[in-house]
Formats: structure tokens, C-alpha cells, sequence
């Protein structure tokens, strides 16, 4: 668990630490135009990093599920490093013309590819490798360390904000967080290198195992993923990413100000993890789901509009945890309710391809679908865009069958024949597999 989740937290700091250190290093890679296109052209790169992740999440969905999580997990969290190695020690501009931001990118594109494998493998690791009855409780970190390691990123900066001065920043300050991510890469390194393997031999022999039709043959848990994913990622992104520049643009306050509100609603964001895993451990996974979905469906036009008219800090912190509260049923069990779709043959490749394409689409696009409708005099539009995404996933949470039942980890593995409705139990007992591919060894 300590690798997995050290692991994690490294890898959203590193990913994340270019967001918050792209305005030091912007005309170092792009010199030519006014502060705003550099900023945009990082940000291209940004997303370019953001886009590879649907390819990390099939190559190391087929390495996880034909070679063993602990390989892709080791792999990911090295390309991770020399992404982030990469970028601390690249040339400017000035130096190597063309070829800096060209090397830039490749160095984003090395990160995607580590993030992309690194939610699929790390959630497929952590449901098997966790006891039943407290898988919720486990699966919980793995959310826990991804804001961790957005706040980390974060906290990195600002602390470099108050050490050097702004032209030191520029010149070679913004290196230093590159560099502490590098070196905590190869930390982890180690530390995954003794983990325990997961996946079974059995499951990783099998002739389907890792394949894109093998993958195929549970449609119904891919539409699934699909749907949570698409729902739950463009959620998350609102109330966490997109959040900051809400605050400031619609809401009109000072950015420092909502750097201070969104620091301790991250902060309570994070601590809500483990308790609300706890909960879904006693609740159920189906349970936790339909209460995100329907809460945020119900909620997130309504919370949204009074942040957007809010002028205290205090009443809009306790908006934002207020939505960050609904999301909060939904991050702990987001791992567990996808692997727990999949046999061990598929699993790794099922939680991660189908995610990373949804999160690309929805989670990933947030900001810029919110914004794009704000400049056109629509703003509220992007509100009921969030809560239809999220009426969607609350059709597929009422589909999903009792997971302690039918799902491949503590249940019967039968998602595909069972519609998530109560059926005839003698009609369930016919749609049993002979011999039902459940897990790991």
C-alpha cells in the first residue's frame, strides 16, 4: 500500500507542478510574443501531456494484466521521473533553439503516459491487494494522494514564491520542483520494487489477457467505466482545477484570496477520503454511487450559482467543500467500482483504457468547455452541462448490479448477464460462468 500510494502522490506532483511552475519558465521555451501566448503554448503542451494518457492506459493496461501490476507500476513511476528529469535540466530556447520546446513536449508526453498507466495499475493493485469488507477504506488513498500531491505541487511553488525573488525564478528557480520530483521518482522506485505481485499467472496466461478483445467481450462494464468516468472526472475538475479560476473570473475574487479558499477545501477534500471509505465499506459501492450521482445531478447548478454571486471567503469555502463533500462519495470507491467490473485477465486494461479515454474527453476539457461558454454570455450553460453529465452516470449507477454480489472480487462475476435490477434468483443461478475468472493469486 505504501508504494502504491507514494507512488501516486509522486506522480500527481510531478504532473501537476508543471501547471503551477509554467508562468516562470514560459518565455524560457517560447520567447516570441506578449506573456499570454507563452502561457498558452505551455499550456498546449500542458494538455498534449493530458492527451497521451488514453495510451498510457492501454500500454500499461496490456503490460499490468500480461506481465504483472508491479512491472507496469515500476515502469510508469520511472518514466514519470525521467519526464520530470528531463524538464529540470532542459535548455532554453536561447541555447538550443527549436529543439527546447520540441524536447519539451517529448518530456510531456513521457508523463502522460505515466499518469495514463498509473490510475489503472494503481487501482487495479489496491482492490486486489486490500482485505474485503475494507476495500472502500484502501481504495480511499488512492484519491487522497492525488490531491495530496496536487497540494504539494502547489505548496512547492508558493514556498519558492517566499525563498527567491522573481527574476531568480525565472532564471533557474523553476527547476528546483522538477528536480525534488525526479529524485522522489527514484524513491518510490524502491519501494515498489519489493511489493508483492498481485496477479495471478493463471489470469495473465490467459488468451484474452490484456487484449482489446478480450476487453471487448465486457462491453457492458466498459460502458460503464465510460459513464462513471464522464460524470465523476468533469465533477472533480470543476470543484478542484477549474474551481480557482472560477473563483476569480466569475465570482471576482482576489487570487490571493482563492488561494487561501481552495487550499482548505482541498485540505478537507483530502481528510474526507478515509472516512468516507469507511462509510461505502458499510454502505456499498452501488449505494455510494447513486448518492454522488444524484446529489451532484440534483445540486451542482444550485451550488455553482451561489458561488458565482458569493463575496465572502468563509461562505464560499464552505460552498466548494459542500461540492467537494458530494465528490467525496465518489472518489474513494472510483477505483474499487471499476476493477471490481473486470476479471483479472482484463482488469488492469478495463479500469485504465476506458477511464483515461473519458477522462480525456470530459475531465480533461472542463476548463476549457467552461470558459468557452462564459465568453459567449452562457456561463450557467456549463452548470447544467456538469449536471446532465452526472444524470447519465446516475442511470448507469441504478444499471450497475450489487458489486458484493456480482463483481469479480468478493462476488459471483456475473456483471454481464445481470442487469442491476433484482432478477429471479433461479434465472441468476443459470447465468453463473462454469468457472468465473475472480482476481488475483
Amino acid at each position: 500500500m505504501l508504494g502504491a500510494c507514494a507512488g501516486n502522490l509522486v506522480e500527481w506532483y510531478d504532473f501537476f507542478v508543471y501547471a503551477y511552475a509554467s508562468i516562470y519558465f514560459a518565455g524560457a521555451f517560447f520567447p516570441k510574443g506578449d506573456q499570454t501566448s507563452q502561457l498558452l503554448a505551455t499550456a498546449g503542451v500542458f494538455a498534449v501531456g493530458f492527451f497521451m494518457r488514453p495510451i498510457g492506459g492501454w500500454l500499461f493496461g496490456w503490460i499490468a494484466d500480461t506481465r504483472g501490476r508491479k512491472i507496469a507500476m515500476v515502469i510508469s513511476v520511472m518514466m514519470m521521473s525521467a519526464g520530470s528529469l528531463l524538464i529540470a535540466i532542459l535548455p532554453t530556447y536561447q541555447a538550443i533553439g527549436i529543439a527546447a520546446p520540441i524536447l519539451l513536449v517529448m518530456a510531456r508526453m513521457f508523463q502522460g503516459l505515466s499518469v495514463g498507466a498509473e490510475y489503472g495499475t494503481g487501482a487495479t493493485y489496491i482492490s486486489e491487494i486490500a482485505t474485503k469488507g475494507r476495500r472502500g477504506f484502501y481504495g480511499s488513498f488512492q484519491y487522497f494522494t492525488i490531491v495530496a500531491g496536487q497540494f504539494l505541487a502547489l505548496s512547492t511553488v508558493t514556498a519558492l514564491q517566499h525563498l527567491l525573488t522573481l527574476d531568480e525564478l525565472r532564471a533557474w528557480g523553476w527547476r528546483i520542483p522538477f528536480i525534488i520530483g525526479a529524485l522522489s521518482a527514484v524513491v518510490v522506485f524502491y519501494l515498489r520494487r519489493t511489493m508483492t505481485e498481485t496477479g495471478s499467472e493463471k489470469a495473465m496466461h490467459r488468451k484474452e489477457a490484456g487484449s482489446l478483445k478480450g476487453l471487448l467481450a465486457h462491453k457492458r462494464a466498459v460502458l460503464l467505466v465510460l459513464a462513471f468516468t464522464a460524470g465523476g472526472s468533469l465533477y472533480f475538475y470543476t470543484f478542484t482545477t477549474y474551481m480557482q479560476k472560477f473563483l476569480v473570473v466569475s465570482a471576482g475574487m482576489k487570487p490571493e484570496t482563492v488561494s487561501i479558499v481552495m487550499t482548505v477545501s482541498l485540505v478537507s477534500f483530502m481528510l474526507m477520503q478515509p472516512v468516507f471509505g469507511l462509510l461505502s465499506d458499510r454502505l456499498g459501492v452501488k449505494i455510494h454511487m447513486l448518492l454522488f450521482t444524484g446529489l451532484a445531478a440534483l445540486f451542482v447548478v444550485p451550488i455553482l450559482t451561489l458561488i458565482r454571486s458569493v463575496t465572502d471567503p468563509v461562505a464560499a469555502t464552505g460552498l466548494v467543500i459542500a461540492g467537494l463533500a458530494i465528490a467525496a462519495f465518489y472518489t474513494p470507491v472510483s477505483g474499487l467500482v471499476k476493477a471490481d467490473l473486470y476479471p483479472a485477465s482484463v482488469r488492469a486494461l478495463g479500469v485504465g483504457f476506458p477511464y483515461a479515454i473519458a477522462n480525456a474527453m470530459f475531465g480533461g476539457t472542463a476548463e476549457y468547455v467552461a470558459l468557452f461558454l462564459r465568453s459567449n454570455g452562457a456561463e450557467s450553460w456549463f452548470y447544467v452541462y456538469v449536471a446532465v453529465l452526472a444524470a447519465f452516470a446516475f442511470v448507469a449507477s441504478v444499471a450497475m448490479p450489487e458489486l458484493t454480489r456480482h463483481g469479480y472480487l468478493d462476488g459471483s462475476g456475473t456483471i454481464k448477464g445481470n442487469t442491476g435490477f433484482r432478477r429471479d434468483p433461479a434465472r441468476r443461478a443459470k447465468a453463473l460462468p462454469a468457472e468465473v475468472d475472480t482476481g488475483s493469486a
